[in-house]
Order: structure tokens, then sequence, then C-alpha cells
């Protein structure tokens, strides 16, 4: 099953959170509705509502969806991920994302900074709106884990002595807790007893996981064009992602100094993409991070036997699929 045939599953669906979105940035403050509208017009993959509206139907076991909970989990998950992104690029001082130039980059800092919050803000407004205690218990644990990921990957940047543990630990608090939180909440709307919550959280959990392992992968290996992004920009911005911390761990002599230097170098100084790659090659960097990723995207399929068949399941098992085989 491709993406495109994934999507098609919950197609409507996808159509009524878009709706919901775009109701739900407005404001009354002209340059939050102009930030908002860049945000939504640079598109994205809009992974985590695809998760959220899976996960509710098939914790329903397929039954019709009524009351549109559903849309509002997806959406203010999606506000989550949106209004880290925009915290993201002034931390990181990017200054492109999906191609084009980033909010920051157009509106200034400080915009960017208060119009994320804006976003948060909005994205518990539409939680509160759920009448459910548990989903905001839920949810405000994510946020926070969240920002501690930050902190942490900030505390990792230009760090050579990065290991791999504490690089897993950044991973899963930044990309996979709103996974695993995402699909949770849909089965807590969407009457999944408490198995079938727990199962679909930790298929997010491992989902997420293998999700930024593959891109931590294509950062090293896409091209830029088709991506969006430049490639090896991690390491331009100082973060140690898997493949590197790998060849490192297994490199010698002068190849590990030069390995060091590009990671603790000053953030003026280019480091030598072409020889980190080559050293990253050497040592099957690429293929060991690759291979942790399908073990990953195998442990969130096996979560799914939790849930009754329907093709909603199987749609979850094969979004699982495709995380660890695209390639951008």
């Amino acid at each position: 099953m491709t993406l495109d045939e994934i999507r098609a599953l919950v197609g409507a669906d996808m159509a009524a959170v878009d709706a919901v979105i775009r109701s739900r940035l407005k404001s009354s403050v002209a340059l939050v509705d102009q930030v908002a509208e860049h945000i939504i017009s640079g598109g994205g993959k809009r992974l985590r509502p695809l998760i959220v509206l899976l996960s509710a139907h098939a914790a329903s076991g397929g039954r019709p969806l009524a009351d549109g909970q559903h849309l509002d989990a997806a959406a203010f998950i999606e506000f989550i991920h949106t209004a880290t992104l925009l915290h993201d690029d002034v931390v990181d001082h990017s200054s492109k994302r999906r191609g084009r130039d980033t909010a920051n980059e157009v509106y200034g800092n400080q915009a960017s900074v208060l119009v994320g919050d804006f976003v948060y803000s909005r994205a518990f407004q539409i939680m509160a709106g759920t009448g459910s205690q548990r989903v905001m218990e839920i949810m405000a644990d994510a946020t926070n884990v969240i920002a501690e990921g930050e902190v942490l990957q900030l505390m990792n940047a230009h760090d050579a002595q990065t290991t791999e543990d504490r690089y897993l630990e950044v991973i899963y608090r930044k990309t996979a807790r709103l996974f695993e939180a995402g699909a949770q909440v849909a089965a807590v709307l969407c009457g999944g007893d408490a198995a079938q919550q727990a199962a679909l959280g930790r298929y997010g959990r491992h989902l997420g996981t293998a999700y930024q392992l593959i891109d931590d992968v294509l950062d090293y290996r896409s091209d830029p064009a088709t991506r969006g992004k430049n490639l090896g920009e991690d390491l331009a911005e100082g973060k140690p992602t898997l493949p590197l911390i790998y060849a490192l761990r297994n490199a010698q002599g002068d190849e590990a100094e030069a390995i060091r230097r590009a990671i603790t170098r000053s953030a003026d100084a280019a480091p030598d993409m072409q020889g980190i790659i080559a050293s990253i090659d050497r040592s099957g960097g690429m293929e060991y991070t690759r291979a942790l990723a399908e073990s990953e995207s195998r442990q969130a399929a096996e979560a799914l036997a939790e849930l009754p068949a329907s093709r909603f399941r199987e749609g979850l098992a094969a979004l699982a699929r495709v995380a660890v085989t695209r390639d951008r």
C-alpha cells in the first residue's frame, strides 16, 4: 500500500481536518493570520493527523465516527507539531523549510516565537473542547516531554561525546512522543479500551522513532531539490545524529579527529561534508541506522495485534513500512 493509498482510507477526514486547521488558526490579530497562512501554505506531509485519523478508525473497529472529535484531535496534534517547528527554526537559525523561506526568515524571530506560542495555546483550547480529562493529561505530559527534548538536543549540539542512548532519548522526546500521544488520544476519544490505547501508544512511539531514524539517514543521502533541505543540515547545525555517532564510534586516528572537529566546530565554520559522508559510508553508519529503523517499524506493526481487523489497521501497518522505505 502506497502513502497515497493509505491517505485515501481517510481522504474525507483529511480534507475536514484541513478545514478545521484553517478555521482554528484564524485570529483577529493581522500578523498572527499572516504567519499562520504562511505555515499552512507551506504544505507538509500531515503525517501526524494521518496517524490520528487511522488510529481513531482502527480503535473503533471501523464503526462510523460521527461526533468529529477525531478531527479536532488531528488538528491539535498538528498544531503542537507546527508550534515546535516555528520555535525550532528560530533556535536553529533556519532560513529554509520544505524548500521555502521559514516564517522567521520572512517575519522575524520575534513574530515566529510569539505565533508559535499562539498555536500552542490554540491547540490546548481545542483539547479542552473534547471534555476529556484523559486527553488533557496525555497532551500535557507529551508537550512537557517535547520541551525537555528541545533542551536535551541543545545540550547535545556540538558535543562529540553524544552517545547513541542520548541521541535516542532526544528523538523519542522531540519526535516519537507526539506520534505516541496522537495515536493514544485517538483511541481514548473513539472508544478504544485500555489495551488498545496502550497498543496504539506503542505503535506511535516505534513509528515515530523509525521515521526520525530514516530522516537522519536522508539528511546525508537525499536529493536537496526533492527533499527541500540541504544535505547534511543537521551537522551544519551541530547536531550529531546516529549515522555520525556510529561513524565516530568506529573511526580511528585522523578520521576520528576529523569527525570530532566537524561536530565541535564553531557555528560559522563549514564542515567538510563530503569527507564526513565518506567516513559515514566506510563505517556502515547508514546501514546501521536503517537496520535500527526497520526494527522499530516491525515493532510498530506488531503492536497493532491488539486491534480488531480492519482496513484502517492495515493502513497503520502499511504506514510503518512506508516510514522506512521513503526517499524524502
